[in-house]
């Protein structure tokens, strides 16, 4: 029986690993030469060793033969994030925040550059912003996603600057460091963020975090509504039901509100 020798096996790691990263970088799927220039690995290299992710349900593939994450990642994302059951814990708060404003609220959580949308409830009307569970936004046009950046300081939102380039999605996008900084460090000051039409023209977000046991941030929490509907005074609405998620995730201080 041949051996696989113990750097061997290292290196298919590693580079999957690259794989997984450059992959979740994207929120469309990908094709396997941009992978490839992305992970500088042969275009051959780069394709089994995608199979087998597919095979492993880490990746999925297209019908145009494009790349992006599969939905085992975002099983295993979710069951990290504590003993109990997160969609569980904010269901009742986000249907409750649903019936009062009449707008979509989203559960989301990061992977990597980008928020993925784990759960939504939307309201009972024919116009709504529709946001597609398991799809994902970079964190540079979501509220959430400023947050998330505005926590992890000068250094983590400078460091996702370079990796990412910060790609403009709409006029309003952030796309230049020094003022994402400015935006993100005053969303944190706030406890609160907005997306002004920075991910899609006419759609507006307010979101904040929702924090664990340890302090750490679990995920996001976010509410979604045409620009011309959206109400300053859901912030305050927003803000509780995130604290009120945070306390039944173990959450026991508000120094982060």
């Amino acid at each position: 029986m041949n051996k696989v020798k113990p750097e061997s096996r290292i290196q298919v790691i590693d580079r999957a690993a690259l794989l997984l990263d450059a992959i979740s970088r994207y929120t469309k799927p990908v094709k396997l030469k941009v992978l490839s220039a992305d992970t500088n690995l042969h275009p051959s290299t780069a394709y089994r060793i995608l199979h087998s992710l597919i095979d492993n349900k880490f990746v999925d593939r297209d019908a145009g033969g494009e790349y992006r994450l599969g939905q085992r990642l975002l099983q295993l994302s979710n069951r990290q994030h504590s003993e109990v059951d997160l969609r569980a814990v904010a269901m009742p708060y986000m249907e409750k925040l649903r019936d009062k404003v009449g707008e979509t609220i989203n559960l989301t959580i990061r992977e990597g550059d980008v928020v993925i949308y784990l759960e939504k409830v939307t309201p009972n009307r024919m116009m709504h912003v529709q946001q597609v569970v398991g799809s994902r936004a970079p964190l540079h046009v979501t509220g959430v996603g400023k947050l998330m950046l505005g926590m992890s300081g000068e250094e983590g939102i400078r460091s996702y600057e370079q990796r990412t380039n910060l790609p403009a999605y709409t006029r309003n996008t952030f796309s230049s460091y020094d003022a994402l900084y400015q935006e993100c460090m005053a969303c944190v000051e706030r406890g609160y963020a907005f997306d002004n039409e920075e991910a899609e023209i006419d759609v507006g977000c307010i979101g904040v975090l929702l924090y664990d046991r340890s302090g750490g941030i679990t995920a996001g929490l976010s509410l979604s509504a045409p620009i011309e509907r959206r109400k300053d005074e859901w912030i305050a609405d927003l803000v509780e039901a995130g604290k009120a998620i945070s306390a039944e995730l173990g959450y026991i201080t508000e120094k982060n509100y």
